[in-house]
């Protein structure tokens, strides 16, 4: 501990034996440093903040959400520091007093893109931020024209959303009519396409689909109606084994009923006394019954015997089977035709299937691409309406831009502290590394330790009362020489916010 002591006290002593070195090197640093201080410019900012307010009722309803509001507002707000949008800020402010040509022109771009900043704080509120430096102008000018610098990106960020949206409406809707005219024409040449086709080759079946998925159509319903008629046909089987085992007339003791005809003919005599029209179920079974009397030879009358009535049922049922076989094969020659007919033309052009395919593919795509188009133009329209007229995007200017009072650059007074400090400190180590540059010996016990012979005794200085007066002397100009370093700081400081003063 003694040995950290005694290398302070020397070193202590070594820095104040080359006290005018500490002191010449303290002014000439400072006196660099202030000067370094002085010329760099003052730079005030201006400060604004905008708040966003999004509608979120009619907006929704129509697909506007609020996260696609958000991006508007996130891309206009990067934009804004855009070439073009940094023109509008030259030629709208006092900047554009010092542009005669293109090349000031970029130059005045260049400074402001560095000189503005924008900041999201939250979702809708956001920051700009201007500084102005310029050596040209006034402190007070200075802080004027970063105010005017926030004023007109304000004014440019509320027209770019306003009229942005407007004049991107209009420029998509007249790309959106132009494509739909062109995709109109050439749907309406696919549809054409596909009724010739279809007139040529499809008209043969029915349904809708290719040549093939009409063909399996076709053939699903032959077997269909295969079973089918195979049920008809038994059941029809069926009914003529119970027509001939049941008698067409049933005898009575002492009859003299009349024959089944002339019962069949008072049953629709009776039917049609009760209102009943032709289209009667029962005056249509009624009818046929007479009919099939008629021609199995019953127009005569038999004595002795009354109509049977199971007869007469199964008779109108045999007839109604015998109809639907009928029809039923009727319906299975034309598809088998129809089905031999295509194969026929399938055979001999093997390409219709692919040329088919090929036309409801195009056709199915030209329709999608218009149905989409058209839809989206629809929107497009409906929002751009909802955007213009019922104000989606509301803007608020919560605070102001500012008019700068005080310097944000450079802390003058902190730095001009800072240059004293770092004077002195340099002082100090420049006398104390020529103190450690020079080959002495501050005590006797250094020697004896470089040398390795011992020290006997040291002499102390006298001084006489001329000397003493001397350093006395010396020691006050020392003292008035720092003095005046300190004292030229504190007015170089009030100096500094006299200035600030003068601009508020």
């Amino acid at each position: 501990m003694n040995n950290i002591y005694d290398e302070i006290l020397i070193a202590m002593h070594s820095v104040w034996n080359r006290r005018w070195l500490a002191l010449a090197v303290m002014w000439g640093i400072c006196i660099t440093g202030w000067l370094a201080v002085a010329l760099i410019p003052n730079s005030y900012e201006s400060r604004a903040r905008i708040f966003v307010q999004m509608q979120s009722i009619l907006p929704g309803k129509i697909g506007i959400t609020q996260v696609e509001q958000q991006k508007d507002v996130d891309r206009v707000r990067q934009t804004l520091t855009s070439t073009e949008n940094l023109e509008k800020v030259v030629r709208g402010t006092d900047l554009s007093l010092s542009v005669s040509g293109d090349r000031d022109m970029a130059g005045k771009v260049d400074m402001l893109r560095s000189h503005i900043k924008i900041v999201a704080q939250q979702d809708n509120l956001f920051e700009i931020t201007a500084t102005s430096s310029d050596t040209g102008m006034s402190d007070a000018a200075n802080a004027k024209m970063a105010s005017a610098i926030v004023q007109k990106l304000i004014d440019i960020f509320v027209e770019e959303n306003m009229a942005g949206d407007r004049a991107e409406t209009s420029q998509t809707l007249k790309f959106l009519d132009g494509q739909l005219a062109e995709r109109e024409k050439q749907l309406r040449e696919a549809e054409q396409k596909r009724m010739d086709f279809d007139q040529k080759y499809l008209g043969l079946l029915p349904g809708v689909g290719s040549i093939s998925q009409r063909m399996d159509a076709a053939r699903q319903e032959l077997s269909q109606i295969d079973a089918q008629l195979g049920a008809a046909q038994g059941a029809l089987s069926a009914m003529n084994g119970q027509l001939a085992a049941t008698p067409a007339s049933i005898a009575t003791p002492g009859g003299g009923g009349g024959s089944p005809y002339a019962t069949a003919q008072a049953q629709l005599a009776a039917a049609r006394a009760r209102g009943w029209t032709d289209n009667h179920p029962d005056v249509i079974a009624l009818k046929r019954e007479v009919a099939n009397l008629k021609s199995a030879g019953g127009g005569g009358t038999a004595g002795g015997g009354t109509p049977n009535p199971a007869y007469i049922s199964i008779r109108s049922m045999q007839a109604e089977k015998q109809a639907a076989v009928s029809a039923l094969a009727t319906r299975k020659a034309q598809l088998s035709s129809d089905l031999a007919r295509l194969a026929a033309k399938q055979e001999a052009e093997p390409g219709v299937a692919a040329e088919q395919a090929q036309l409801d593919r195009d056709y199915d795509v030209l329709k999608a691409q218009y149905d989409k188009m058209l839809a989206d133009r629809g929107d497009i329209r409906l929002r751009g309406d909802v955007q213009t007229e019922t104000d989606a995007i509301k803007f608020r200017v919560i605070d102001p831009p500012s008019i700068p009072r005080v310097p944000a650059a450079p802390d003058r007074p902190l730095l001009l502290f800072a240059v004293l400090v770092v004077g002195i400190g340099g002082g100090i180590g420049a006398a104390f590394a020529k103190g450690q540059l020079r080959t002495t010996y501050p005590t006797a016990i250094r020697l004896e330790r470089a040398t390795g012979l011992p020290v006997i005794g040291a002499i102390t200085e006298t001084l006489t009362a001329a000397q003493k007066d001397l350093r006395s002397r010396k020691l006050r100009l020392f003292a008035g020489a720092c003095g005046a370093l300190f004292a030229i700081c504190l007015l170089l400081v009030a100096v500094e916010f006299i200035q600030r003063g003068m601009v508020a």
